[in-house]
């Protein structure tokens, strides 16, 4: 029996991390966090390889991750937020699995990622909250062709249960 892959996908602070855990947790699936399993194989943090080698050099790393994540099932993935804008990416992932996209607004995405200890490269602006709408805004129609699910305003309980009954619709 194939268990089909929950990929989920979406801004950064939407929640992917977060929920993608307790979404596999529950369903007995691997979880797999891109952007972790880069900064652990690459031994430095996604900020290091930006500053380093640039962002074209990172994106690169996140394709040959998904080749590889594509060849496998049972997982529940959670994307960086721009890894969906090539879309080999979205093409081989959505062969294996169902792809969500998670969504909250500027004001919630800037509140929750200034809570959190981790550099965000794209945001190292003078206003992050507008930086984030023009980022939202280039992205529009690539996370559109998703199914949404909005993150804001639901409990991390009531969030997994519709994920659950998103994916078993399936």
């Amino acid at each position: 029996m194939s268990l089909a892959n929950i990929i989920l996908t979406g801004f950064m602070g939407t929640g992917k991390t977060t929920l993608g855990k307790l979404l596999a947790k529950c369903i007995g699936y691997e979880f797999v966090d891109t952007d972790a399993l880069i900064e652990s194989r690459a031994e430095r943090s996604i900020a290091e390889i930006f500053a380093t080698d640039g962002e074209a050099a990172f994106r690169k790393l996140e394709s040959k991750l998904v080749i590889e994540l594509a060849q496998k099932e049972g997982l529940v993935i959670a994307t960086g937020g721009g890894l969906v804008l090539d879309q080999d990416n979205v093409t081989a992932l959505s062969k294996t699995g169902r792809i969500i996209c998670l969504t909250a607004s500027t004001e919630e995405i800037l509140a929750r990622v200034s809570n959190q200890k981790t550099v965000r490269p794209l945001l190292q602006e003078t206003d992050p909250q507008a930086k984030i709408a023009e980022l939202l805004q280039q992205r529009a129609t690539i996370y559109q062709q998703f199914q949404q699910l909005s993150t804001s305003n639901l409990s991390r309980d009531e969030l997994v249960a519709k994920l659950l009954d998103l994916t078993s619709s399936t």
